[in-house]
């Protein structure tokens, strides 16, 4: 069981110009997954399931958005968000493939996670990849609305950060202290470069209404998607053989013993994404993720 020492204590509240002088920078992890149980979360198979749709969604959506932000350096004109956004990269680079791992464990444990993987290989690049014959002016348009989903999408990663690095329900349930050091390495992170995207996003088009348009669509797609994904797992389980369905009462149960997100708060989070004076600074604390991030196992074991 990981010690409650473990979790960094939530520090005052951050101050919005906290990360202005922040470097950003891909570390370096490693992470044995030859003890992980597929109920990760003793005794909450659909609250580890939930959480497990992270493993199949990211790597190919992390990997969608390192090609759409490279396709976006030659058009950034700010050098300081040019080194964000290259920071930002290599960061989601190496979150792809730590969640890489965790599908490959799955996989010798008897559940095949590529039948969702080859939908979200269809969406990432055939849906919203590259497309053919456009003009320059209609290439620049398709890039600015990706741009736009990626940070409707980054700001519900940053909320999941903050959520995961003060999740103590997670510690009180016992739960593998290498998947909890996962879930928080990445989460802290997310919360460090939560407002790359953003920024870019206002960089190339700082208008409301295509900030409102993708959170209108990537907000219920994401939904639908863990949705999807999580009865997915339930059904491929093969230690529940099938017997056992997901449903929201279990869903609400996990939740209110703090085992997943609360969703009234996702909600709101999502709400506050529409606020014209928003900025994602406001989100969670750059101090607490970097504690995390400097007391990290998987950190401090690949130095």
């Amino acid at each position: 069981m990981l010690k409650k020492s473990a979790r960094i204590p939530t520090p005052p509240t951050p101050r919005a110009d906290e990360h202005d002088h922040l470097v950003l920078q891909p570390r370096d992890v490693q992470f044995d997954w030859a003890r992980l149980p597929l109920h990760w979360i003793p005794g909450e198979p659909l609250a580890s399931h939930v959480i497990n749709v992270l493993h199949m969604l990211l790597p190919e959506g992390e990997r969608w958005f390192v090609r759409t932000f490279k396709q976006a350096l030659p058009v950034i004109t700010d050098e300081r968000l040019r080194e964000d956004v290259l920071g930002f990269v290599g960061q989601e680079a190496v979150h792809a493939e730590a969640h890489q791992g965790v599908l490959d464990h799955f996989l010798s444990k008897g559940l095949d996670p590529a039948p969702y993987i080859r939908h979200m290989e269809w969406l990432f690049h055939r849906v919203l990849g590259d497309r053919e014959g456009l003009t320059p002016s209609q290439q620049r348009e398709h890039l600015v609305e990706r741009v736009a989903l990626i940070a409707a999408i980054e700001h519900f990663t940053a909320f999941l950060g903050d959520w995961v690095l003060n999740a103590d329900g997670l510690d009180r349930a016992g739960v593998d202290p290498v998947m909890l050091d996962l879930l928080r390495w990445h989460g802290a992170e997310e919360v460090e470069h939560r407002s790359v995207a953003y920024d870019l996003l206002t960089h190339l088009d700082p208008g409301y209404a295509r900030r409102i348009r993708a959170m209108a669509v990537a907000g219920p797609v994401l939904y639908w998607l863990w949705i999807r994904g999580t009865r997915f797992l339930m059904a491929a389980d093969p230690e529940l053989g099938g017997a056992v369905k997901a449903s929201w009462r279990e869903y609400l149960a996990a939740s209110r013993h703090g085992l997943l997100p609360e969703l009234g708060k996702t909600a709101r989070s999502a709400v506050r994404y529409l606020r014209r004076g928003y900025h994602p600074s406001q989100e969670g604390s750059t101090r607490q993720a970097i504690a995390y991030l400097g007391s990290s196992p998987a950190a401090r074991a690949a130095h």
